[in-house]
């Protein structure tokens, strides 16, 4: 049994093993470590301010060449490279900017909404060398949203030139822990995907582990050690509010909600062993969806909510095995590796990130369904907890840094890699939001 427990908390929440350090709060610092050679060259020309007094001192240019810098798809040029600055449409000299081997200029400008209660952006895309009006919108923000709307932009422009949707505008969820002189204090923090606005909305001398974000991105799902046992909550990030969705006896660990936010799967052990269970959140039933002598846990629901995934030891290792949704026979998914475990799948459902393990190494790979192959997207020894991003173009995850936790993001296929790291202490246990309407 010991053995048992052992193997569990390795694969459920391998951050129980881990030293925490003292940190304060204090938003994620992004730095890129691996660019793409191909990126688009785009010029995001200083938006103007066109009402009466200050303008805003949010640069709503820099947040947005700052996102398409970071998506790695993008290369924007520096405003100081720039041979001129537009303002209106007829201002472009395209042929400038085709010596200035630009690609794409945005141009835009930033006034008080008619109603003063927010501002207006309003902005256009061209292609330089066709000369095509790509975009023309108007993104109305309130009055302390002005950042929030720079990543609005940036989204619109991501989708128009990649097909893709843009995922500037959302959030992610991670744990962080400070050292309060009598004990830890661990912390579930919600900020901006580009590690702006930090809120904690959470705090516990217990540890905090396992986010997840309802569909809609309005709560969080996570457990909690506050009353000595494990439980699992549900708390409304806006305002607070909370409720307890299980503390059986034993471990209640793992949530994760159904697309359509009906359901949430979780990892119970109230019958002597952890099982995967599915409780419907409005009537409060529950249901036995596995039933094995081996650990199952961490489960993750495929994107049509037909199927769910799960790690599981039942063939000797930690592997990835899926069943229906409504139950059926278990198949073993991932084939590769001695360990294959915490798996997100992709939103078009033909891949998922796990954490891939040999030997003493983890790092994170991407398995293709269809191919059943495996590729390794990170260069770490002690990769965990990937999350895809909604539009599924980046995966966070955690990782090591000599003695430190810190978050990082790999895109899909390798090719850029970005840290998120704080000044100080360590921040594991990444959940990234879905698309907050």
């Amino acid at each position: 049994m010991e053995k048992t427990m052992r193997n569990l908390i390795t694969v459920f929440a391998i951050v129980m093993t881990l030293a925490w350090s003292s940190l304060t709060m204090a938003k994620l610092e992004i730095e890129i470590i691996q660019g793409n050679a191909s990126a688009l060259p785009i010029a995001v020309v200083p938006f103007q301010w066109r009402s009466s007094g200050y303008p805003p001192i949010t640069a709503v240019t820099d947040v947005i060449s700052l996102d398409l810098y970071r998506s790695g798809l993008f290369a924007p040029m520096d405003e100081a490279d720039m041979a001129e600055k537009p303002i209106e449409a007829e201002d472009i000299r395209f042929g400038t900017w085709r010596l200035l081997k630009t690609d794409y200029i945005v141009i835009g400008s930033i006034s008080n909404a008619p109603d003063g209660n927010g501002y207006d952006i309003a902005y256009q895309l061209f292609d330089v060398h066709t000369q095509e009006r790509m975009l023309s919108q108007i993104t109305t923000v309130g009055l302390g949203d002005l950042r929030f709307g720079a990543h609005r932009v940036a989204d619109a422009i991501y989708e128009k030139l990649t097909g893709v949707p843009g995922a500037f505008s959302t959030r992610i969820a991670y744990v962080s822990a400070t050292d309060a002189g009598n004990g830890l204090h661990y912390e579930l923090v919600v900020a901006d995907a580009d590690g702006f606005n930090p809120q904690s909305i959470v705090g516990s001398p217990e540890p905090l582990l396992s986010p997840a974000w309802s569909p809609d991105g309005t709560h969080l799902a996570y457990v909690s050690f506050e009353k000595g046992n494990s439980a699992i909550y549900m708390q409304e990030v806006a305002t607070g509010a909370r409720e307890l969705v299980s503390s059986s006896k034993g471990i209640n660990g793992a949530p994760a909600f159904s697309p359509d936010g009906r359901f949430m799967a979780l990892t119970l052990s109230k019958s002597g062993n952890p099982e995967i269970y599915v409780r419907d959140l409005t009537t409060g039933a529950q249901r036995q969806l596995t039933n094995h002598w081996a650990i199952d846990t961490e489960p993750a629901w495929s994107p049509d909510s037909k199927h769910i995934y799960w790690t599981s030891d039942r063939g000797g290792k930690p592997q990835v095995y899926r069943v229906e949704a409504e139950g059926g026979k278990a198949e073993r998914i991932t084939l590769q590796g001695d360990y294959n475990a915490r798996a997100t799948v992709a939103r078009n459902g033909r891949v998922i990130a796990v954490a891939h393990g040999r030997g003493n190494e983890y790092r994170i790979g991407v398995w293709d369904l269809e191919n059943e192959r495996m590729s390794i997207l990170t260069p770490g020894v002690l990769d965990e907890s990937p999350s895809f991003a909604p539009n599924s173009s980046m995966i966070l995850y955690a990782t090591r840094e000599g003695d430190r936790g810190v978050l990082s993001a790999v895109s899909a296929d390798g090719n850029v890699r970005q840290r998120l790291i704080l000044s100080e202490g360590d921040v594991r246990e990444p959940a990234w939001s879905p698309v907050i309407r």
